[in-house]
């Protein structure tokens, strides 16, 4: 399986599952306690910024 380079994923923008709100990807997180990666997204509908998992960001559909 290819390795993703969590930076090339910054500026991009997916949704929270298939009806969810549209995020983008603004920055590098933070590397968990359990060794998962973080990168800091914005949710587009609430202006809310946080942190959530790659794993889940790749799970995640890309958003036109």
């Amino acid at each position: 399986m290819m390795q993703i380079e969590p930076q090339t994923l910054i500026g991009t923008w997916r949704r929270f599952g298939l009806s969810g709100p549209v995020y983008e990807i603004i920055s590098q997180g933070e590397r968990l306690p359990s060794g998962d990666e973080t990168l800091r997204v914005r949710v587009i509908e609430t202006g809310e910024e946080l942190d959530y998992k790659l794993a889940d960001i790749l799970d995640d559909p890309k958003e036109r």
